[in-house]
């Protein structure tokens, strides 16, 4: 395929609707090659910001640069962009061929470039066999392949993708991850992804844009995310199953780091956290731990908990529990062989080392975690 540049640059771009304010001022630069994901609940502004780009949703303040042009302006054909939507959006009479081929045909691209790049695009994603057939002949997967060849043959300087597996089953939808994951090696294009679902999230991303509320909350790395998120909202988000967030009181603040004492535990646990200027003992924080962070020996604080409700998973046990202090369930990830039942006490430990710390405003504290083995693993 040809080779586009594809660096996208976003310069305090805001979108209004009347007096609601949608986005509130995104900035972001996206580097040539980078496979980014917009991610977020329903409603925070990631669909707009996308369609912001593709030139579908009017700007209404700020600069959106593709390839170092402004293209405000500009219509979506000149923008130099290809949108693969959540609706495969074929044309159900034409075959797969002509579907691929259908932007080319507008553009009234000469019959032998149209059939190089279709046929390019269809060895790409394993179609050459179903050119001749039909949308109708075909399953969900194959059929988003056909959307995806379509936006291939533009030979776009970005991709944008909107939701493109939510219409497909479980196991569809783990086999396109992969499937768009090599795409996006074998292209080396810049691709911009949205989605509600965090695991295609940290599955997919070279870096995650978590939005809330129309504003960027934080950008970084799938795992970077993870072991260092910088507010309640990325950290109750990024995981699966979700951050246990424990409101604490702060007991004592030295160079160690920030001891809490927790509702339902005897002693205390010093979180070795860096210390943020005017926290004081007294104060109310959060303390969040992730469930499958739990230890059965060797912790530097137990919790002593009945199960209300146990998942068996298999390869593990998801266990659920009431807890003073918190407002869901406190949830632990325990062995798939573990012995928990509904009813049953059960100890979990807690180490410090694992926890995270965020003040009454929701920010956290800077975790002192060994950051040079996280950065030589790859996991920041």
């Amino acid at each position: 395929m040809g080779a586009c540049v594809g660096q996208l640059n976003l310069k305090d771009v805001k979108k209004s609707f009347g007096a609601a304010e949608i986005i509130r001022g995104v900035s972001l630069d996206v580097d040539h090659g980078e496979f980014v994901v917009f991610v977020g609940p329903s409603g925070c502004g990631k669909s707009t910001l996308l369609r912001m780009i593709a030139g579908l949703e009017e700007i209404s303040g700020g600069e959106v640069r593709i390839d170092d042009v402004v293209v405000n302006t500009l219509p979506p054909v000149k923008r130099g962009i290809a949108m693969v939507f959540q609706s495969y959006a074929l044309y159900p009479h034409m075959s797969v061929f002509e579907n691929i081929a259908f932007p080319l045909r507008v553009e009234r691209r000469p019959q032998a470039e149209v059939e190089q790049r279709v046929r390019t695009a269809a060895s790409i994603l394993k179609l050459d066999s179903r050119l001749h057939f039909r949308p109708g002949d075909m399953s969900g997967g194959q059929r988003q392949r056909v959307a995806i060849g379509r936006a291939i043959v533009r030979e776009p300087s970005v991709f944008l993708f909107d939701e493109p597996l939510s219409n497909l089953d479980a196991s569809l939808r783990a086999e396109m991850r992969v499937e768009l994951v090599k795409l996006h090696a074998e292209l080396g294009a810049t691709m911009i992804y949205v989605t509600h679902d965090q695991v295609e999230a940290m599955t997919m991303a070279d870096r995650i844009v978590v939005l809330d509320g129309g504003e960027i909350s934080q950008v970084g790395t799938p795992l970077e995310l993870y072991h260092l998120p910088q507010n309640l909202f990325v950290a109750s988000f990024i995981g699966n199953p979700k951050m246990n967030l424990i409101k604490v009181r702060c007991e004592k603040v030295d160079d160690a780091g920030i001891e809490v004492a927790l509702p339902e535990a005897k002693g205390t646990i010093n979180v070795p956290v860096d210390r943020r200027r005017g926290t004081k003992p007294g104060h109310a924080l959060t303390l969040g731990i992730r469930p499958e962070h739990m230890t059965p020996d060797k912790s530097d604080l137990n919790l002593r908990l009945t199960a209300d409700v146990v998942e068996h998973l298999g390869a593990q046990t998801v266990s659920y529990a009431g807890m003073s202090g918190m407002q869901e369930p406190f949830c632990a990830v325990h062995k798939g062989t573990a012995p928990v039942r509904i009813g049953q006490a059960l100890t979990v430990g807690i180490n410090a080392e694992d926890c995270h710390l965020f003040d009454g405003k929701g920010r956290a504290f800077r975790r002192r975690v060994d950051l040079a083995r996280l950065a030589a693993a790859g996991d920041i």
